[in-house]
Formats: C-alpha cells, sequence, structure tokens
C-alpha cells in the first residue's frame, strides 16, 4: 500500500513539474517578446509599454484561432493584402475578454508567425516588418501578447478611451457591438493590408 502511495505521489509530483514547465514557457515568450520590443522601443527612445491583462485575453484568443494555419506568405506579418483571414467570431472574442468594440477601435493585432517560435525571429518579425510602424507610433502605450502553436499575436492599446482595452459593462456599450462590428472587420482588413 505504501509503495502504491509513493508511486501514485511521485506520479503527481512528475505531471505537476511537466505542466508547470509548459506554462512557464509559454509565458517566458510573450515576457521576452515584451522585453525585447521595450527594448526596442527603448533605443528609439519611446516609452515602454505596459502590459495591459484585456489585451493579453483578445491576443490569447486571437491566437488561439490562428492556431491551425500553417506559416506562409499569407499569415502573420508576412501576410500579402487582400489575403488575410476574416474573423467573424470577433464580438465573440471580444466578449470572452469582456470588451466591447469601443474600448478597442485604436488598437492594432499583430499576428505572427513563426515556428517554433524562436525568440530572435519572434521579435525580428515585430521589430523588421511592417509592424515596426506600429511599434514606433508614440500613441501606443500598452500591449497584450499571447502565442499558440507558431503563431504569437501582439495587441497594442492607447490611453485613450477608444483604445484602453478597459472592459465595459453598460447596457449601452455591449449593444453598440452589433452596429460596429462591420467598421471593426473593415479596420482589421485594413490593418492586415499595411
Amino acid at each position: 500500500m505504501a509503495c502504491l502511495q509513493r508511486c501514485l505521489f511521485l506520479s503527481l509530483l512528475l505531471h505537476s513539474i511537466l505542466l508547470n514547465n509548459y506554462t512557464v514557457k509559454c509565458d517566458d515568450e510573450e515576457e521576452t517578446l515584451l522585453k525585447g520590443i521595450n527594448s526596442y522601443r527603448a533605443s528609439l527612445k519611446l516609452a515602454a509599454l505596459t502590459k495591459n491583462d484585456k489585451a493579453e485575453c483578445l491576443a490569447e484568443q486571437m491566437a488561439d484561432q490562428f492556431k491551425d494555419q500553417p506559416c506562409t506568405n499569407t499569415t502573420g506579418s508576412n501576410t500579402v493584402p487582400g489575403t488575410e483571414p476574416q474573423f467573424s467570431t470577433y464580438p465573440k472574442l471580444l466578449a470572452k475578454c469582456h470588451l466591447n468594440v469601443t474600448t478597442t477601435q485604436e488598437g492594432a493585432i499583430l499576428p505572427a508567425c513563426v515556428p517554433k517560435l524562436d525568440p530572435s525571429l519572434v521579435l525580428s518579425n515585430f521589430t523588421k516588418s511592417q509592424y515596426s510602424d506600429y511599434l514606433n507610433d508614440t500613441k501606443y502605450t500598452g500591449a497584450g501578447i499571447g502565442s499558440e502553436d507558431n503563431w504569437i499575436v501582439v495587441v497594442l492599446t492607447t490611453n485613450t478611451p477608444k483604445g484602453s482595452f478597459m472592459e465595459d459593462n453598460s447596457v449601452g456599450g455591449l449593444a453598440k457591438v452589433g452596429l460596429i462590428c462591420q467598421w471593426l472587420l473593415l479596420a482589421m482588413n485594413f490593418l492586415f493590408m499595411l
């Protein structure tokens, strides 16, 4: 009986170590990218981006949407204008993060696909592509980062009401989601075309 208890304990200990290492790996990739982006911004004498939990939630949701897409010249920062995916589920992704369109209009969603999420390639995918224009822009003050498989998504926020990614619980704010959804999808389409 004691042997069975020891085996069960060791098995649980091993599983918790493995699961903890997996979680840390994801967090490390995202933390490493945020540190790299902030170092890049510091070299340009720009303020560091602060972590935004709501933007991080949306970034995680977006990365989850991208995870089954292979890395090609029509995905991520290599997107050929006009070939980017449309997300009809965007309002649902916002709802999962307790967000609505009115507080996300001025934000930017920057997906990148990098095999095995190699840290140096991930950083250069953001700093040496069309995404660098967003990272160089002083209007962005916060960021949320999410990753899934080979995909990593940066969501940039502003300190304005239309880009703060603050939770909006008002009935009027929630009702506007349906009315503004088409505009936001067009804006996202424009973002991917840049």
